[in-house]
Order: structure tokens, then C-alpha cells, then sequence
């Protein structure tokens, strides 16, 4: 008989009341087995060898070491996934580049229907984080390596990609990489709201390309970037011989609003052969139906490979289901695109 394991969890907090919120919250779910509790990152250390996780939640805010100096220090040595458990601040993508590979935001404990929302949120993270591929984690350089010489050839003028867990650190290793002569490009990455703002600010701030969060009426332009709210759908409408960004809510779909499945699907309708469509790491299919339908109408396609993706879930489906032209490791996914414009086969 085939009985499953249960995810072995350390919880890391320095409020002994949110650290028991945490425990009997994850522990209601029957696949979760809190192992271990700590205070404070050194305490943590000494759990993490003494009763070995699967997965750690770890706050930012901490006495004695924060939690993103305390990722940095511990990814080399104990390649454990992380999940950053944290308020509403700048400080969780710090944490993802030091390695941390998911976060949730802390709820008001006053509120019950917060909690439990959390809660709920925080188990499915915790589940995918389980999966997720840490060994070969490392903070991304901040030093940029730009393409030259990206002349095109061809008439793609838009780039769409998709990602989520462990996509804000992949996005940024590809735009860090792009020209101000890139071609408009649409992301939509599985992000709750506000974060959506501050990961385009941050984009914005650390590339060449004009970054921002996407509202309603905005050009797809070249060297500019157009980040789906976190709580809206993103979609583009030809307009003349241009691109329009809609932003909207509605229900979700594949489980998630923005769904990559949203755009890919408008990009195909609208673009065609006039674009890219790339599919990064993530857990789950969206995207992937989209994807197919645009290489379906001519788009050239290109999907994070297994090696280099934290979590090998949507990419997977993609390539399964054929929709991917070409297979890449995240770091050559920027000459990829650039191949494709000059009319190459990557």
C-alpha cells in the first residue's frame, strides 16, 4: 500500500502568538506535519539539523538576524525551500533573490475570514514549495549583461511570458538582459496585488526597459513592459497597427487571476506570427493551452527547461502538449529571443 509522506515543516517566527496561528492553521491540513518551531534564525539553524523539514516559513522581521540574511546564509549549506511568510513590503523579493521560493502575507489576526484565507493560501504554497528544486538556487547578479546587435529581421513586435513560482527572479534574469530596442513585452506572473506595482517599480529601477504595472489603454511600445495587475486579467486588442493592453476582473482561470492563459490566448488572436511566447517556471498548466495556440497561429515559442525552472509544472505541460518550439535554460532564453527576431531558429 502506497501511503503518502507527509511535508515536513519548520515554522520560523519571532511572535510566539502568529507562530501558533501558523502551527494550527498548516496542521489542520492531513499532508502537513509541523515539525518544529523557532524564534529566531539561530534556533532555526538547530532545528533544521535536528529535525531535517521539507520545507521552511520564515518571517523577514527577526531578532539577532533577518530573514533574508538568514536564506542567504542557509540556501548554500541546507538547500531547503522557503517560503517567506511576511507583510506587505519591498523585503519579499529580496528574499526571493536570496532563494526563498515562494511568499504569502501576513494576515490581521483580528479578522477570521483573513486567517483563514491565509491559511488556505499558505498550505498550497507550502505543497508547491515541497517540489520546488533549491540546490542550484543563487541570488541573482544585479550586474547586467545586455544583448547588442539585436537588429530584426523578422516582424515580431510583441513578447509575451508567463510565469509563477520562481518567476519573479527568472523574469528579471531576462529583462536584465534585454535592449531598450526590445519589442514590447506582456507579462503576466501569478503575484498578489500591490506586489504586482512594486515587482514592475522594481523592474523598472534594476533594466534598461520601461517597466510598469498594466492598466487599460496602454501601448504595447518597444522597450517598454507591461506587468498584469494581481488581481485583474491582462489581454491585448490590436489597435491599427499597435497593441492595446485590457485589464479586467472576472473570474479565474487554471485557478489564477491574471491567468497566463488569458493573454497567451488575446496575443494569438491578435498577434500571431508577430510574436514570442515564452513559458517559465511555475506549478500547474496555465498557460500552456495558450501557448499551443500560439504557435498554432505562427508565433515562435520557448519554454524554461527542467534543469533551470524551480518548479517544472507549467513548462512541462507546455512542452507534453507540444506547444513549445524550443526548449532553453534560463540563462539563454535572452539570445533565444533575440535569434528568433533576426529570423534564426534560436
Amino acid at each position: 500500500m502506497n501511503i503518502r509522506k507527509k511535508i515536513r515543516v519548520l515554522i520560523v517566527d519571532d511572535s510566539i502568538v502568529f507562530r501558533e496561528v501558523l502551527h494550527r492553521g498548516i496542521s489542520s491540513d492531513p499532508n502537513i506535519e509541523v515539525v518544529a518551531v523557532a524564534g529566531d534564525p539561530f534556533d532555526a539553524r538547530d532545528k533544521i539539523v535536528e529535525f531535517e523539514p521539507d520545507v521552511m516559513t520564515c518571517d523577514v522581521e527577526m531578532p539577532k538576524m533577518n530573514g533574508i540574511e538568514f536564506i542567504q546564509r542557509l540556501i548554500p549549506q541546507y538547500p531547503l525551500p522557503v517560503v517567506v511568510v511576511s507583510t506587505v513590503s519591498e523585503s519579499v523579493f529580496d528574499a526571493l533573490n536570496a532563494g526563498a521560493v515562494e511568499f504569502a502575507t501576513k494576515p490581521n489576526v483580528r479578522s477570521v475570514k483573513s486567517v483563514e484565507a491565509f491559511i488556505n493560501e499558505l498550505i498550497i504554497k507550502i505543497k508547491i514549495a515541497s517540489t520546488a528544486k533549491v540546490s542550484h538556487l543563487k541570488a541573482v547578479s544585479s550586474s547586467r549583461n545586455v544583448i547588442s546587435g539585436t537588429k530584426s529581421s523578422t516582424n515580431i513586435s510583441i513578447i509575451a511570458i508567463g510565469a509563477s513560482t520562481g518567476g519573479t527572479e527568472a523574469i528579471f534574469n531576462i529583462l536584465k538582459s534585454l535592449p531598450e530596442s526590445a519589442p514590447g513585452i506582456v507579462i503576466v506572473q501569478h503575484i498578489p496585488p500591490v506586489f504586482s506595482r512594486m515587482f514592475a517599480e522594481r523592474l523598472d529601477n534594476s533594466t534598461l526597459l520601461q517597466v510598469k504595472e498594466a492598466r487599460t489603454g496602454d501601448y504595447v511600445e518597444k522597450g517598454r513592459v507591461l506587468i498584469a495587475p494581481g488581481d485583474e486579467h491582462m489581454r491585448i486588442r490590436k489597435a491599427g497597427n499597435r497593441y492595446k493592453a485590457e485589464c479586467f476582473k472576472a473570474d479565474r482561470v487554471n485557478g489564477h487571476c491574471p491567468s497566463v492563459d488569458v493573454l497567451f490566448e488575446s496575443v494569438s488572436k491578435e498577434a500571431g506570427n508577430r510574436s514570442i511566447g515564452i513559458i517559465l517556471t511555475g506549478m500547474g498548466y496555465d498557460g500552456a493551452k495558450g501557448l499551443l495556440s500560439m504557435k498554432r497561429k505562427g508565433a515562435r515559442t520557448i519554454g524554461q527547461d527542467e534543469k533551470s525552472s524551480v518548479v517544472y509544472g507549467m513548462p512541462k505541460v507546455a512542452y507534453n502538449i507540444g506547444a513549445v518550439e524550443r526548449q532553453a535554460a534560463l540563462d539563454d532564453i535572452p539570445r533565444m529571443i533575440f535569434s528568433m527576431i533576426r529570423g534564426q531558429n534560436g
